[in-house]
């Protein structure tokens, strides 16, 4: 073994053991950086091997929270921690992001970090909507509150996801009041108190979610135009998922020729989604076109080939198995 592995060995070994040197809250912030411009541009599929890499370079990301000291230190895991579970959730590695963010929550409960707790928070009441858990989405963005009022964005992001998770339950009329609630209290403009993570929370992200909420309420008409406003802005990678939800409008709708005319646009580039989340309802919805003889034959031989054109689910090495990420 050369000189410098046996120090870099040695010096893994001290940081393990609880030493945390000064460099490590830099490289903890410009991976953070790094990770979000590449889910950003490319999609969270393409930033899971970068998720691997960090894990093996910064192992506090592992270790118990509760051996960790430096406040500085505590606060950018956290923040780290979030972003990797965020990415985790949108690759479809459901499991491991439901840990990635309890980690961040220990790691922000223990440097005093409600900022970034609350964004974990609503990204964790998302994934539980995702995977058919309303309720426990609703628990997530309660614990968003706290002794004072919310910052604007906050507050409206917070009503977006009760908006989603009481469609889900059935509650038609509140899930209208609250995602309008969320409209009107985005409308009032961020406020002075509104965390640094609040600046993608903008008017095509609402008009997205708003769309969302009325087709899961089966207001088609008033879904369609939304979701389509919404995907023809410019935006970043994630928002793919408001074309699939605009699709599987268009279909339950019985919208034929716009359904066509949106896969024929969409099945072309469908391999570089880089959302599973995305390509699971855009495969959910051609499977539900193949599966109705009502369809016309030519919607039916689009919906086979975009399911063709669609990249395979998450699989390989859990990116959080420490065995899978060796030093």
């Amino acid at each position: 073994m050369s000189g410098r592995t046996s120090r870099a060995a040695s010096a893994r070994a001290r940081t393990c053991a609880g030493e945390e040197p000064a460099a490590l809250v830099p490289e903890a912030l410009a991976a953070i950086r790094r990770l979000v411009a590449l889910d950003a541009s490319r999609g969270a599929t393409a930033a899971v091997p970068a998720v691997r890499e960090t894990l093996r370079r910064i192992p506090q990301l592992s270790a118990d929270p509760a051996r960790l000291r430096d406040r500085d230190l505590l606060a950018a895991l956290a923040e780290l921690s979030e972003v990797i579970g965020w990415i985790l959730f949108d690759a479809g590695h459901y499991r491991r992001a439901r840990r990635m963010n309890a980690r961040s929550l220990a790691l922000a409960e223990l440097c005093g970090d409600r900022a970034t707790a609350r964004l974990t928070l609503l990204n964790h009441s998302m994934l539980e909507a995702h995977t058919g858990r309303p309720k426990a989405a609703l628990e997530a963005a309660a614990r968003v509150a706290g002794p004072r009022p919310l910052p604007a964005l906050v507050g409206s992001l917070v009503l977006v996801r009760r908006a989603h998770a009481t469609a889900m339950l059935g509650g038609r009329r509140e899930a209208v009041a609250l995602i309008s609630r969320a409209r009107s209290r985005f409308l009032d403009g961020a406020s002075p108190n509104d965390p640094p993570w609040a600046w993608w929370i903008d008017r095509t992200e609402l008009l997205g979610h708003e769309g969302w909420v009325l087709s899961r309420l089966r207001a088609w008409g008033r879904a369609v135009p939304l979701l389509y406003e919404a995907t023809t802005a410019p935006g970043p990678s994630y928002r793919h998922l408001f074309t699939a939800e605009l699709l599987s409008a268009l279909v339950r709708a019985r919208a034929w020729a716009e359904a066509e005319e949106l896969i024929a646009d969409v099945a072309p580039r469908a391999a570089g989604i880089g959302s599973v989340r995305t390509t699971e309802t855009l495969g959910a919805t051609a499977g539900l076109l193949l599966a109705s003889p009502g369809a016309p034959a030519n919607l039916r031989d689009a919906a086979a080939f975009l399911l063709e054109s669609l990249p395979a689910g998450p699989g390989g090495p859990d990116p959080l198995d420490p065995r899978n990420h060796p030093a």
